[in-house]
């Protein structure tokens, strides 16, 4: 192919402004009047008001964004008008891959989980329950331990308690005890009844002095025991400030541990007034008659007054 001119039949060189310069006059251009102003050209030029406005032309025909397009020869669905919905337009966010039709909600960053309280709560609530369990039987062990202590002390006391019986400035003896006065014991080895210290418990104020030499003695008999067994036999007495201890026969047999006088009253020496008090020993005694006697042999200690006598069955102290 030469070089040369073509002519203005081609759409490169479809000028519509060619008439105003020398080449496009040269090539027959003319103001344009339905066409670009060369021969043959293209006339891409309408007429004012003969499209219209909702109209589609053929050539500007086009899918829905993200549709295929229609094979050759089929029909292609016309835009909708101006102003109007496009039935086959979808936006963005309504396609897979479109843009989001809302902001999302940031999710929070995961951050480190706490203690679990939860797990605490309940073994904070086991300690205490296993500490209360604890306490409780502790204190259910503790009363048991000293109801048996005590019921033990109440019901077999020992020797210790029968030889040195705790001080009491008892006055009378309990109902359904067996009493006996001083005006109501036999007296025998120089023992005699007497009025001149003060204190004695007797409803007349009399006692038995003259105990304190050998072979003195006071005897109380004994006729209406109810029953056989252990007894308390308990003995009001003064004693001048120092222990005294003096021999205790039941019928007839001595008793092992003796009577003893100690000065639990804490009198002063030769003080008789302020040395009143009680003690007592666990003879066992026979139903019915019983001989009771206290006297002075040998050994004993015997510078003590005596104003009272009196029984209990089973074995007590003064504060049981």
């Amino acid at each position: 192919m030469t070089p040369g001119d073509n002519g203005a039949s081609t759409p490169e060189d479809d000028d519509p402004f060619g008439y105003l310069y020398a080449d496009g006059q040269a090539r027959g251009a003319q103001p344009p009047s339905g066409g670009y102003g060369y021969p043959n050209s293209v006339s891409r030029v309408r007429a004012v008001g003969e499209r219209q406005y909702g109209q589609q032309a053929p050539y500007a025909q086009q899918t829905a964004y993200g549709q295929q397009q229609p094979a050759y020869g089929q029909n292609v669905p016309q835009q909708g008008a101006y102003g109007q919905p496009n039935a086959h337009y979808q936006a963005p966010e309504t396609l897979p891959g479109g843009a989001p039709t809302s902001r999302q909600p940031v999710q929070p960053a995961p951050g480190r989980r706490g203690p679990n309280t939860k797990g605490l709560l309940i073994g904070a609530i086991a300690v205490v329950a296993a500490v209360v369990i604890g306490i409780s039987v502790a204190m259910t062990d503790g009363s048991s331990d000293e109801n048996k202590t005590n019921s033990q002390a109440g019901t077999t006391p020992t020797q210790s308690q029968s030889s040195r019986p705790s001080p009491s400035s008892s006055s009378s003896a309990s109902s359904g005890e067996l009493k006996t006065d001083a005006g109501a014991l036999q007296l025998a080895g120089g023992a005699a009844k007497a009025t001149d210290v003060k204190g004695a418990q007797t409803s007349d104020g009399s006692y038995v002095g003259g105990l304190n030499q050998a072979g003195a003695s006071i005897t109380w008999t004994v006729n209406n025991v109810p029953s056989g067994g252990e007894y308390t036999l308990f003995a009001h007495f003064s004693v001048p400030g120092q222990d005294q201890k003096m021999t205790v026969s039941i019928n007839g047999k001595p008793f092992a541990t003796g009577l003893p006088l100690k000065n639990y009253a804490h009198a002063k020496n030769g003080d008789f007034v302020n040395g009143w008090t009680t003690t007592f020993v666990y003879p066992t005694l026979n139903q019915g008659a019983n001989t009771i006697s206290i006297s002075c042999q040998p050994g004993d200690q015997c510078n003590a007054l005596i104003d009272q006598l009196w029984l209990q069955k089973g074995e007590h102290t003064l504060k049981g």
